[in-house]
């Protein structure tokens, strides 16, 4: 009887400690919704702080703990090639699903270790851990490196990117990757395609730079997930979490040519509701000519930008993120009687007077949403307005473009495979008062399309070393029909440090001439259309070899890129014509080629630099009647570019000293011709069609009083000096017209900055101690 009451007490209390123990389980995924493996993850008793429960996720970034006593805990994940992150687990009698926990690319600070000591420092340009190759520019790099005028500048950083400037009048700039022109550019905010090529610029230009986490670079087609325009790569700005916003930062930035920059931000908490509101204010009115041309050498403008975010923290790690921004900018250049005490405003349009005026309305709305269902299913939704009312001279510009976006992605994780379909709904509408919206009979028919596509690609990690990555995507655009647009990509990691990538893929572009190339309005050269445009199509192939590697105390890596381009249909602008564009598309084909080598070194006293080099041939090659080929090169696509930064932090004085180069090589430029300043006709020979070298430096120091969370720095742009040689313009000196309303005016010969010398000093400051829940 004894050893019966024993075993009936032996199994109430097995039954009593099972009903209070848990199963926890969930699974990490990268920013691309690919399972990240073998990574460490650690359950640790609140109270003690002391690990309970380890595991390492598996093939399919799942990881499950059996047996946890019920209570509280804090889960923290550790991944070489990511960032650290750490969550409050409440553990509950049965079940417990995490949901999917989202890393973020970067160096987890505690899972590297050199001579068993701890290295505290991270890569502030790195590549990414996805099968596909991203390389990523965090903030703190940014602030640290260069001026928060805008994000171009901390964007061609990445080896491969420059800066295009559009125009010589009103300097409107945009990004090029690999040599290819910046309409092949897609920008994208937290993934999301909400730029039509009217307003790509504003993609990169009206951010304020607090709310900036990263910047993450995509080189090649990604027309598979995006869509068109993201043929030769994309720029993706991921911004910051609310809730890891500080309650309220202001940054604060002026320069020696007077011009003023503004950011702030507040971050409230309601409960489970995180937000960010926040401001960016742009000011620059005055006029400086040092090439004599007549013309200002730097944008007059005045931007506001307002942008706030919410989101709800939700069972699961479920997102609810909401997003809205509104942009207005009133941009002008033009002669000195034009800008002089804003009389623009009452010369815009002027016949005599010349000068380019550009008013933009913006706003944008945007989201995610993760469905509360067993499988994965996530909503993607933006809508955008932009309106643009426009004097180029005497020529009016106005134009409106609608893009509303819908995306249904859903995910399943499969015995190593990672499984991701979606279905993709956008429309857009375009309208202009140019006959690109006009019908044969003249009349107004503004641009309307619906284009719906498909997706579908499976991300299989075949071991802990090879992960291939393979899809398709299929849209619909009226007039063109079915356009689909594969991909392919093969990671293989030997060893830990050590990743080698190829890449494949296509892309697509649908071509809305007017609202990507102004050079038609600007200046008076003449559009020409020789046929329809037919869609761009794009193939691309990439090799990547990525190391990491410590030397005693420091940490290095080496990245090297080799790249190649087919272009069929390319549609490229023909300058060869004085007082003509013609636009055709290519009867024949346009390539590039090259690579990009990337080093960098961190050392732990602590010193760090950065260098990048980027060789390029970038050609078209036109098919004549009688099957010959004539090559040329692609205009303005650098044949080579380069950039180097240094910066050294003194800790006991919490000074950062940082010094940055950048350079950019020969470029071939369109034929412009000067004017005789008697006659006023052109020249026989054309200005060169070979740009020279040329190169930027810059230094910042920056010093921080980190008990107060108040950041000062200040620098030198352009430290030599450096202008473009020759005026942006050509015909600005006809003795048969007022400057600029010259038949043969042309703004076409801008291929590099005139903004010359600039100083700047500037504040940031952080409150974090004050937020707290408002009830």
């Amino acid at each position: 009887m004894k050893g019966l009451s024993i075993f009936i007490f032996c199994i109430l209390y097995t039954f009593i400690l099972g009903a209070q123990n848990s199963t926890i389980k969930g699974r990490l995924l990268n920013s691309d919704q690919e399972s990240v493996i073998a990574a460490t993850v650690v359950l640790l008793d609140i109270d003690s702080n002391l690990t309970s429960f380890t595991a390492s996720s598996d093939l399919d970034g799942a990881f499950e703990w059996q047996n946890v006593p019920v209570g509280n805990y804090i889960l923290q994940v550790s991944c070489i090639g990511y960032q650290g992150t750490m969550q409050p687990i409440n553990a509950k009698e049965g079940v417990n699903s995490i949901g999917k926990i989202e890393l973020t690319s970067g160096i987890d600070l505690d899972a590297i270790e050199v001579k068993s000591e701890k290295v505290k420092f991270a890569s502030p340009i790195r590549v990414s851990q996805n099968i596909a190759t991203k390389t990523i520019v965090d903030l703190e790099f940014m602030q640290k490196t260069t001026s928060p005028t805008n994000l171009v500048e901390a964007v061609t950083m990445v080896g491969g990117v420059q800066e295009e400037v559009a125009c010589g009048v009103c300097f409107t700039n945009n990004i090029s990757i690999n040599g290819l022109p910046g309409q092949y550019t897609a920008v994208l905010i937290d993934g999301t395609p909400m730029y039509g090529n009217l307003a790509s610029v504003y993609g990169l230009n009206g951010m304020p730079s607090m709310v900036i986490d990263q910047i993450e670079v995509t080189k090649g087609p990604s027309s598979t997930i995006f869509g068109s325009e993201a043929v030769a790569g994309v720029i993706n700005i991921i911004t910051k979490k609310p809730k890891d916003e500080p309650l309220f930062s202001i940054d604060l930035m002026g320069t020696s040519h007077l011009e003023a920059f503004t950011n702030v931000a507040f971050a409230p908490k309601f409960g489970k509701l995180n937000g960010v509101i926040a401001g960016n204010h742009v000011y620059f009115n005055g006029f400086e000519d040092h090439n004599d041309d007549g013309f200002g050498d730097i944008i007059n403008v005045d931007r506001v930008s307002l942008f706030t975010k919410w989101s709800l923290d939700r069972p699961q790690n479920r997102k609810f993120n909401i997003f809205g921004r509104f942009l207005y900018e009133d941009r002008r250049n033009g002669t000195e009687a034009y800008l002089k005490d804003r009389a623009y405003r009452q010369l815009r349009g002027d016949t005599e007077i010349y000068g380019e005026s550009i008013f933009t309305n913006r706003w944008e709305v945007m989201g995610t949403y993760d469905l509360p269902t067993t499988e994965y299913i996530r909503v993607d939704f933006s809508g955008s307005g932009h309106y643009q009312d426009s004097y180029y001279g005497s020529d009016y510009y106005k134009a409106t473009q609608y893009i509303g976006y819908n995306n249904w992605v859903w995910n399943k994780y499969v015995k190593g495979h990672g499984l991701t379909g979606g279905l993709t709904l956008r429309y857009q509408h375009y309208d202009d008062n140019t006959v690109a919206t006009e019908d044969s009979l003249g009349q107004n028919r503004p641009d309307n399309q619906f284009i719906p596509g498909i997706f579908l690609q499976d991300a299989w990690d075949i071991s802990s070393k090879v992960s291939v990555l393979y899809g398709c995507r299929v849209d619909y655009y009226k007039g063109h029909g079915v356009i689909p647009a594969p991909r392919f990509n093969l990671r293989y990691k030997p060893s830990t440090w050590t990743t080698f990538r190829l890449n494949f893929g296509t892309g697509f572009r649908v071509v809305n001439l007017f609202t990507e190339d102004h050079a038609f309005i600007t200046g008076n050269r003449r559009i020409e259309l020789e046929e329809k445009l037919q869609p761009e199509r794009s193939y691309n192939g990439t090799l990547n070899f990525n190391h990491i590697f410590t030397i005693g105390n420091s940490q290095g890596m080496i990245d090297v890129d080799g790249f190649y381009t087919y272009f069929t249909n390319a549609i490229l602008p023909d300058y060869s014509e004085s007082n003509k564009i013609v636009y055709r598309n290519l009867d024949g084909y346009a390539q590039t080629r090259g690579f990009n080598i990337n080093y960098m070194q961190q050392f732990a006293f602590p010193l760090s630099f950065n260098l990048v080099y980027n060789m390029q041939w970038a050609h078209q090659t036109i098919i004549e009647d009688n099957g010959s080929k004539v090559t040329s090169p692609l205009e303005y696509a650098a044949l080579c570019s380069g950039n180097a930064s240094l910066d050294y932090t003194y800790r006991k004085w919490g000074l950062t000293f940082a010094y940055t180069v950048k350079l950019t090589g020969p470029m071939t430029l369109p034929e412009v011709f000067d004017l005789d300043d008697a006659t006023g006709q052109p020249l026989d020979e054309p200005r060169s069609v070979k740009s020279k070298p040329f190169q930027f430096h810059n230094f910042q120091i920056t010093k921080e009083f980190k008990k107060i969370n108040l950041t000062l720095y200040g620098g030198i742009q352009n430290i030599f000096n450096y202008r473009q040689p020759i005026s942006p313009l050509a015909g600005f000196n006809d003795p048969n017209s007022t400057p600029g309303f010259s038949d043969y005016f042309d703004t076409a010969y801008a291929y590099s900055p005139i903004h010359g010398r600039e100083f700047y000093v500037g504040l940031r400051w952080n409150i974090n101690s004050l937020k707290k829940p408002f009830n």
